[in-house]
């Protein structure tokens, strides 16, 4: 930690000058298009594989785009593939169930070619489903009642597995035959988020286990322990590492990463780091990829959704992902801006508030083109990576410098161009070049966007509030009752549709509607300042979006004093 190695991103490696890459991972390589190793990749491999290979726990740093996950998923698939015995030898933690999809599907690129099968364990299934793809359990003959001998042969179903933390966690305490004590590698992905947040103290359970079966496995454990480490053919193989106590090897050899890896040694001891190297690529922690261009749009409050209308309407349809600051505000701004006829994009929303087969349609539709823009939270800003996204707009300005450097992300990815858009008050400014400096970035031009372009959104937008209001105050309540948490069904329509909106309020009110708390007033300002109404209509508003909650208070207080019969 104390002498990092400085990794140059300008030269990538042929395939074929790398060396001892078994001839089926290049074919598999080869045929999904890769070509090359980007220099992540490379420098990652040369620590890794070949005589003295994982002599230190590896550390990686390197900014977002630049081939992380092929850099550890490519090593660890190639030290397995002469394996003898399947059981788990290799861990991947993910903070999301959405990047750990991402991830076992660059695994399941490589670990086919040489016979691995690898497992996912995120809770986007139920656990009975998880457990009959892990876990094998032998069918038991006739005459065999011992369910101890039965429970012994119950073995893994994988060699990799890439899983979140709650989950995991799950399957250690819970399923039966579930063991991580033949775990050689162990990558924890997005480390600072991960090491953050405790998820069910999942480090340390890991850590402990692993620990404790390492004096059984080899060389003085049970004999069937020990074609399961074969695979381990460096010179070091049956050595004893330097400054482990004189324990046998192997021990269990970690890779962390992330695009804000921190070099704080106590923030990093509970990973239990064996004399770990750090990669990085360039000297300060917060790096932006090389081809990423950063602007500012500088508006009022009440402006930013035309200004955002207008800067959508300037990148001619290319694919574009819309950052907000918390749930609530992503679901208004989309509902919103679903609300114009006249676009010609199709605008989705994502949120770890929907659910998983919803984000995973939402997602797939945004990759293959049927979707244009994404409006996120920040669910999305960490290790997403959808091909072809040329802008990134961060509708409201990120409060750390980390959650900026991982929106930025999503685009610049791979050594291909990109743009991140901050939309600012004017009271933002000072504090948003505050927030570059930490990254040694100043370099933030001014975005203009036409002001004919924006009168004519101005008016369109007062234009559509003002015929709402004169449809009918019930159709105003439900209008910017979807604002605040719109029903799945009636989300969809637009102003003009408002009859059919009234249809749905008078007959059969949504309960998504019923269950709006007062809680929620202050969101409710928001809407109304954004929407730029007048203060008399506003004041309807308020008082229509009010009235179920006051008849509710009403009817539960008569109720009550009704006598029991």
């Amino acid at each position: 930690m104390r002498d990092p190695v400085d990794v140059s991103l300008s030269d990538s490696c042929p395939l074929s000058s790398i060396p001892f890459l078994d001839s089926r991972l290049e074919t598999a390589l080869r045929s999904k298009g890769f070509d090359s190793l980007f220099p992540v990749q490379a420098a990652v491999w040369h620590e890794t594989i070949g005589p003295g290979s994982f002599e230190r726990d590896l550390c990686i740093n390197s900014p977002t785009g630049s081939g992380k996950t092929l850099a550890y998923a490519l090593p660890i698939v190639q030290m397995l593939s002469t394996r003898t015995i399947k059981c788990l030898r290799a861990l991947v933690v993910l903070p999301t169930r959405d990047l750990a999809v991402q991830v076992k599907e660059v695994f399941a690129t490589l670990a086919p070619a040489v016979g691995l099968s690898v497992g996912l364990a995120v809770g986007q299934s139920s656990i009975a489903d998880e457990i009959s793809e892990l876990i094998t359990k032998p069918t038991m003959g006739i005459g065999v009642c011992d369910s101890d001998d039965f429970s012994q042969e119950i073995r893994s179903s994988v060699d990799i597995l890439v899983a979140t933390p709650g989950r995991l966690m799950d399957h250690i305490n819970h399923t039966k035959g579930f063991t991580v004590e033949h775990l050689c590698y162990l990558v924890v992905d997005e480390t600072d988020r991960l090491l953050r947040e405790a998820y069910q103290s999942w480090l340390p359970t890991v850590l402990q286990l692993a620990r404790s079966s390492t004096n059984s496995q080899f060389p003085f454990g049970d004999a069937i322990n020990r074609p399961a480490f074969v695979f381990l053919k460096t010179v070091r193989s049956f050595g004893v590492e330097r400054g482990f106590k004189g324990q046998p090897y192997p021990r269990l050899a970690k890779m962390v990463l992330s695009a804000t890896l921190t070099q704080d040694p106590s923030k990093l001891a509970q990973l239990d780091l064996h004399h770990p190297l750090f990669l990085t690529t360039g000297k300060s922690r917060y790096q932006f990829p090389e081809n990423l261009k950063s602007y500012k749009l500088v508006c009022t409050s009440n402006l930013k959704p035309l200004y955002l209308l207008a800067l959508l309407g300037t990148l001619q349809g290319d694919k574009c992902i819309v950052f907000t600051s918390s749930v609530e505000s992503n679901h208004r701004l989309c509902t919103l801006l679903n609300f114009f006829d006249d676009l010609q994009i199709k605008i989705k929303e994502y949120s770890r508030l929907q659910r998983q087969s919803v984000r995973s349609k939402t997602l797939r539709s945004f990759r293959e083109g049927e979707t244009q823009v994404l409006i996120s939270s920040d669910a999305m800003t960490r290790g997403m990576d959808v091909e072809g996204v040329k802008n990134v707009i961060n509708y409201d300005m990120p409060r750390f410098i980390k959650t900026y450097i991982h929106r930025a992300g999503r685009t610049a990815r791979a050594g291909q161009s990109g743009r991140c858009f901050t939309l600012l008050r004017n009271d933002e400014v000072i504090r948003f070049k505050k927030l570059l400096q930490k990254a040694d970035n100043e370099s933030c031009a001014e975005y203009s966007v036409p002001s004919e372009s924006i009168e004519s959104l101005r008016t369109m937008y007062t234009t559509g509030g003002a015929e709402a209001i004169e449809r009918g105050e019930v159709v105003v309540a439900s209008l910017f009752r979807l604002l605040v948490a719109p029903s799945p069904v009636i989300r969809p329509h637009k102003v003009s549709q408002a009859p059919m909106l009234m249809h749905l309020t008078e007959v059969a009110p949504s309960p998504v509607i019923q269950r709006q708390k007062v809680s929620q007033a202050p969101m409710l300002e928001t809407i109304v300042e954004e929407a730029g109404l007048e203060k008399e209509a506003a004041t309807k508003v308020k008082t229509i979006y009010f009235l179920p909650v006051i008849l509710s208070f009403v009817t539960y207080a008569l109720m009550s004093r009704l006598p029991v019969v």
